[in-house]
C-alpha cells in the first residue's frame, strides 16, 4: 500500500453569490488579482472566477447572478470548513484594524497566537476569514512548517503550554545548525565581550 503524496494546495473553491460581490471582496478588499473566468464546467448556469492569493495558487469562486449575499455564519457542523486563513505580512497585519474599520467590517481585533498574529472577520456570505501573519522568517531553505515542527518538539520537551517566540528562536537556531555546515568545530553560544 502506498500514499497519494500531496505537494501543496492546488486550489480552494468556494460557493459564492453574485460575480460583483466576489470580485469586490477577493480583489477589492483582499487584493487578490482576478486572473481567470470561465463557466463552471459542471454547471453552465454558474461562472467560475479565479483569484491569485499571492503565492501563485488559486482561490476560485462559483458565482450565479440569481444568488444574493446572505451574511449569516456559514455552517460549522462536522465536515464543514471552519475558516480560511490567508497569509499577510506583519506590515499589513498592523494596518488591518484601520482598513477593516474604514469599511465598517466587524472583526475580532488582533489575536496573539504565540507564533503568529491573527485577526478574524466574516466575508459577505458569513464565511469566517482569518488574516494570519507569522512572527518569524524561516532560515533559507527551511519551510515555516519545519520551524513549527521543531518549535513544537521544543515546547513539548519543556512542558510549555503553547509555542511562543522563545520556541521559534530556538527552533531557528537548531535548524540553522543542522542545515548549514561551518568550519568551526565548536558552534556553541559564546560571549565575545567577556574576558
Amino acid at each position: 500500500m502506498r500514499k497519494l503524496q500531496s505537494q501543496g494546495v492546488h486550489h480552494i473553491t468556494l460557493v459564492g453569490a453574485d460575480r460583483r460581490t466576489s470580485i469586490d471582496f477577493w480583489e477589492g478588499l483582499l487584493g487578490m488579482p482576478f486572473v481567470f473566468e470561465q463557466p463552471n464546467l459542471d454547471n453552465e448556469g454558474e461562472s467560475h472566477l479565479y483569484f491569485d492569493p499571492g503565492d501563485g495558487r488559486l482561490i476560485t469562486i462559483f458565482t450565479d447572478e440569481s444568488r444574493t449575499p446572505e451574511p449569516s455564519r456559514t455552517p460549522t457542523d462536522i465536515g464543514c470548513v471552519h475558516h480560511l486563513a490567508l497569509s499577510i505580512s506583519q506590515a499589513t497585519f498592523w494596518q488591518c484594524v484601520e482598513r477593516l474599520d474604514e469599511r465598517g467590517i466587524k472583526h475580532s481585533g488582533p489575536k496573539d497566537r504565540g507564533f503568529m498574529d491573527s485577526i478574524y472577520f466574516n466575508d459577505p456570505l458569513g464565511f469566517l476569514i482569518e488574516l494570519a501573519s507569522y512572527r518569524f522568517e524561516p532560515p533559507f531553505g527551511v519551510s515555516h512548517g519545519q520551524v513549527m515542527l521543531e518549535a513544537h518538539r521544543l515546547r513539548v520537551a519543556r512542558g510549555d503550554h503553547h509555542i511562543d517566540r522563545i520556541h521559534l528562536a530556538d527552533a531557528i537556531e537548531a535548524l540553522t545548525a543542522r542545515s548549514f555546515d561551518s568550519l568551526s568545530s565548536d558552534r556553541s553560544p559564546k560571549d565575545p565581550y567577556s574576558g
